[in-house]
């Protein structure tokens, strides 16, 4: 009898557990308060729906580690969030997934989601976006000084504005402000940085500043950096300055001009086991009400049902209202140069 009772106490254990209830996928982001807004709106209601575990990490971006587990064969992620100035390359080399668009949601008005999503968002197959972010500069009221910067010609202007000015530790967005400080139209930024005399120019105002650089490899440490003093100056995703001043009363201020826009997409790592899955998730995180939570911090969302649910007195800290003095990031010419231009920029911080 004690077997029997055991061996049914195992198959009414079994059968309470459905296939849902078993699954886990592994998605990585950025973290700080971008992640915790994803958390909120994308994560945790599709847990809540579905019973699937979510474990969620960070990481810096780039394509590096995404390269090293495809190539090893050994796929640890499901899900990413990858910004679209990677986005193509990763999709090129075979990193990705291919995102089937025929299992996205309709808005919540009913909307198809191929009219419904702003164009850049399903411009690339292995990937949906899910914001409009950017990059911006910011700097601390209390430690700036008197003289306050307006422009990215004063992020270079050590004469101007004495401190460290603190950088992303990578070549995008670096070398496009290094050109548009030096004069360059933001409209012929890629079209002279495909030239070697376009990226020695670059260097050479780089090299205006090296020695005041203090170089970061995630976001999350850019308000720490402003707030201690340790950066007079620091570059952002502008989130992780919305943050800091609404939530946590920072004194900082954003500067827009040269600011490079961007969107961020979730992709789906090629050879991960759980692929269906993670489509399923993409699907679901990338709603009508999903989407508008991204606003929380400063995000734009991609998807135009979602702006009816925006807090009116956010639109004017998201992104898409600053577009006439930004420039949008372009994927496909990091896609083409990024390997080689991300050479000579390690080699350029070494020496």
């Amino acid at each position: 009898m004690g077997i029997k009772a055991t061996l049914l106490g195992a198959v009414l254990g079994t059968m309470l557990v459905t296939p849902t209830m078993a699954e886990q996928l592994t998605a990585v982001s950025f973290g700080g308060a971008y992640g915790a807004a994803q958390k909120k709106h994308m994560l945790d209601p599709y847990t809540a729906k579905t019973g699937v575990k979510i474990l969620f990490e960070d990481y810096s971006g780039g394509i590096a580690e995404i390269k090293a587990q495809v190539e090893a064969g050994n796929v640890q992620w499901d899900v990413v969030d990858i910004e679209v100035i990677d986005l193509e390359r990763a999709c090129s080399e075979g990193l990705l997934e291919v995102v089937p668009q025929n299992l996205l949601l309709p808005g919540a008005d009913g909307t198809p989601a191929k009219d419904d999503f702003i164009p850049t968002a399903l411009a690339n197959e292995c990937g949906v976006g899910n914001i409009v972010w950017t990059i911006v500069y910011a700097y601390n009221d209390k430690t700036i000084g008197s003289v306050v910067p307006d422009s990215i010609q004063d992020f270079f202007n050590t004469g101007k504005i004495s401190g460290k000015r603190a950088m992303r530790k990578r070549p995008q967005v670096n070398l496009e402000w290094a050109l548009i400080a030096d004069g360059v139209a933001s409209a012929d930024v890629y079209e002279v940085l495909a030239t070697d005399e376009g990226v020695a120019r670059a260097f050479a105002k780089l090299d205006t500043i090296k020695g005041d650089i203090v170089w970061f490899d995630s976001w999350s440490q850019v308000p720490q950096l402003l707030n201690d003093g340790g950066a007079v100056m620091a570059q952002s995703a502008n989130g992780r300055i919305f943050d800091a001043i609404k939530k946590d009363g920072k004194p900082f201020h954003m500067v827009w001009d040269a600011h490079v826009y961007d969107l961020d997409v979730w992709s789906v790592v090629k050879g991960s086991k759980k692929k269906d899955l993670a489509f399923d998730f993409i699907a679901f995180a990338t709603g009508t009400k999903p989407l508008a939570g991204m606003p929380d911090v400063a995000y734009g969302p991609t998807r135009k049902s979602s702006m009816a649910l925006v807090d009116p007195s956010v639109i004017p800290d998201l992104p898409t209202s600053h577009l006439d003095k930004g420039l949008k990031a372009d994927g496909i010419f990091w896609a083409d140069y990024g390997e080689s231009l991300g050479e000579k920029f390690n080699e350029w911080i070494l020496n």
